[in-house]
């Protein structure tokens, strides 16, 4: 019910900067939470930054300070602003969008993914 498209993702130097986006289709509710995930090889899939329909964020350790969560409803595309960014920052970005029917099933609905190389 709910498609996701990223786009945004591509190589990038060591201290540079990359906006992710996600744009978003379907049913969304009123209600929901988006997040943006990575998962680097061998690794396990980590949230990174998450946003709440009330606009509240959460964001990992590792990205704090440096990652922004954003959305455009009239767009309805979801972004992540990401800075200063690391070689260990190398991964597949995924959005994710978690949200509960009004007889409270939980959905959850995840974007293709987009890759995001940080090296010199």
């Amino acid at each position: 019910q709910v498609q996701l498209v990223e786009s945004g993702g591509g190589l990038v130097q060591p201290g540079g900067s990359l906006r992710l986006s996600c744009a978003a289709s379907g049913s969304i509710f009123s209600r929901n939470v988006m997040g943006w995930y990575r998962q680097a090889p061998g690794k396990q899939r980590e949230l990174i930054a998450a946003m709440i329909s009330g606009g509240s964020t959460n964001y990992a350790d590792s990205v704090k300070g440096r990652f922004t969560i954003s959305r455009d409803n009239a767009k309805n595309t979801v972004y992540l602003q990401m800075n200063s960014l690391k070689p260990e920052d190398t991964a597949v970005y995924y959005c994710n969008c978690h949200q509960s029917s009004a007889t409270g099933i939980m959905y959850d609905y995840w974007g293709q993914g987009t890759q995001v190389t940080v090296s010199s």
